[in-house]
């Protein structure tokens, strides 16, 4: 006999949660549209705001850069109603009211990030339903375009993006804090964050550099007098301890101001023409190929040349910038002179793969290992390509180009007794926890000179001052040596008649030497383009100031001559 099958309680069970999980599904994907508009008014948000970032020092402690409390304003589209766009012209960007006069998707949209005190004092004014503001840190520049090249700057979100900033952004930078909002259903916005903006352990680090702001001010405002006052295009300047290779002061021209957004799009201005820019040398780079020839015992210092107008060179020739003949001169003078057909015959003497080697070794054609982004290494051909006339333009400073910082670097080996040192310019780097990560300090590239020839070579480049090519940038109560260069300019392949570059290098006191300065002015456009016309000036105005606010102490000068 079959049983017929009995009715199973499992079958209401299962309807049950059937009807439950229906109900879930329909609320959430068919909801109410009541409820759809309350929870529209009601939400929580999690904003990224901009938080501390580690602040920047000069040598004496003077904040160059660091973070201050700023508004920010962003709109909810929920609450807010195109036709009050319009009473935000000029207060916001055009492009920004645009996009706010017509139906916006989601419920954020940035209106202005880190806005002046003025901007945020008018938003606020306006008092516009769907606007609220939010507090956010700045990345702030005290002094404006004071060392803006060698601080570099950072985008909108406090990342570095240039110098300093790019450089050591690991140790400045605080990442962003999560701001929780919510908002009633009248639109309030309650900043209910229970986080601090630094989470415990995330204090930012610190970096202390090797500039003093006093001479910065000095160098950046006479460097630019120069430059305007030649009509020239660009301009450079670098002030080093010799001893150290500590940087003291790093200019470039044109300059710009990174608290300004707008100028971080101008690639003229933001390049740093010290580390950034080579330029042939000119007879700056005299010294250094004497220094070389002097060190290889191709040549005596109480030796005479015959110097005419011109010298005949294999396939070119080489000709004195005077445009005159100097007959005989001694070693000396052709340096204090800056003869150029005397120094191509000096050069000459040099095999050209020791002359290459040893221009390489005094750290040309090499990186300074200076502690900034977008370093130069200068141009140099092999030496398997100096044939013809090109070791004599070596000799005098054209058929290579080089970077300010090299060259300063250079002068600085003339001024200490030989020693090539690498320059660097932070002193020293703090994690979050206050520990050193980083110290500069004074670091050995080799030995280039020897103690006499260093001596040698200061002393005719003190009587190129008094008595020479660099009269300019003599100062009456300071034994100052120093040489000039000018150097014509070459684009592609070829040398571009009228324009020039002009530059003075020189080192003070002659005897113990406490600075280093090179000033660079490019391609001058008002009549005057020699180095001693133009440069040297620069140079002695530095100097002046510098002995005006008491940074180095007055040295009569030394006697005797040569």
């Amino acid at each position: 006999m079959r049983r017929r099958p009995g009715f199973s309680p499992w079958v209401f069970v299962f309807l049950f949660f059937a009807v439950i999980l229906w109900r879930i599904a329909s609320l959430q994907l068919f909801p109410d549209p009541r409820v759809e508009r309350q929870s529209r008014r009601q939400y929580w948000s999690h904003i990224p705001v901009s938080t501390n970032r580690g602040f920047i020092y000069d040598r004496n402690g003077n904040a160059l850069a660091l973070s201050i409390p700023a508004s920010s304003f962003f709109l909810d589209p929920a609450h807010w109603s195109p036709s009050d766009a319009p009473k935000l012209e000029g207060i916001l960007p055009p492009s920004i009211v645009k996009t706010i006069s017509g139906n916006l998707p989601g419920r954020f949209l940035w209106l202005v990030r880190k806005t002046d005190a003025d901007t945020a004092s008018r938003l606020r004014a306006l008092k516009l339903k769907g606007i609220f503001e939010i507090g956010e840190k700045k990345r702030l520049y005290p002094n404006k375009s004071l060392s803006a090249h060698v601080l570099g700057f950072c985008d909108i979100d406090d990342r570095g993006l240039s110098g300093i900033e790019l450089v050591w952004d690991k140790v400045l930078y605080s990442p962003p804090g999560i701001r929780i909002l919510a908002k009633e259903s009248s639109g309030r916005t309650l900043d209910i964050s229970r986080v601090s903006e630094n989470p415990e352990g995330k204090n930012t680090g610190t970096v202390t550099l090797t500039t003093d702001s006093r001479i910065q001010f000095i160098v950046e405002r006479r460097l630019e007098e120069g430059v305007v006052m030649n009509g020239a295009k660009w301009g450079s300047a670098v002030c080093l301890d010799p001893e150290t290779g500590a940087v003291l002061a790093m200019a470039s021209w044109p300059t710009f101001d990174p608290n300004v957004r707008g100028n971080m799009t101008n690639l003229k201005k933001i390049i740093n023409n010290s580390i950034g820019r080579t330029f042939e040398p000119g007879s700056t780079f005299k010294p250094v190929i004497l220094g070389i020839a002097i060190e290889r015992g191709v040549v005596r210092t109480n030796e005479v040349f015959r110097c005419p107008y011109r010298i005949k060179v294999a396939d070119g020739s080489i000709s004195e910038a005077t445009r005159k003949d100097y007959g005989s001169l001694s070693v000396s003078e052709i340096l204090s002179k800056s003869s150029n057909t005397g120094m191509a015959q000096i050069g000459m003497r040099v095999k050209a793969f020791d002359m290459y080697n040893s221009v390489r070794e005094w750290g040309f054609n090499r990186d300074p290992g200076i502690e900034l982004n977008g370093t130069e290494e200068g141009l140099l051909a092999s030496p398997e390509q100096w044939r013809g006339v090109i070791p004599s333009n070596i000799a005098i400073g054209q058929g290579l180009a080089v970077t300010s910082l090299q060259m300063a670097a250079a002068m600085g080996a003339i001024a200490n007794g030989g020693h090539l040192l690498r320059p660097y310019i932070v002193s020293e780097v703090r994690d979050s926890a206050g520990q050193v990560v980083y110290k500069g300090e004074r670091q050995l590239v080799r030995e280039v000179l020897s103690p006499w020839t260093a001596e040698w070579l200061r002393t005719v480049m003190k009587d190129a001052v008094k008595n020479g090519t660099g009269k300019q940038a003599d100062v009456p109560s300071l034994s100052v040596a120093g040489k000039t260069g000018t150097a014509q300019v070459a684009e592609k392949g070829e040398y571009i008649k009228g324009k020039w570059v002009a530059s003075f290098s020189g080192f003070w006191p002659s005897e113990k030497s406490q600075y280093v300065l090179l000033v660079v002015v490019g391609e001058p456009s008002m009549g005057k383009y020699y180095g001693g016309d133009v440069a040297a000036p620069v140079f002695r105005g530095i100097v002046e100031d510098m002995m005006q606010i008491g940074l180095l102490a007055s040295h009569p000068p030394a006697g005797g001559g040569l």
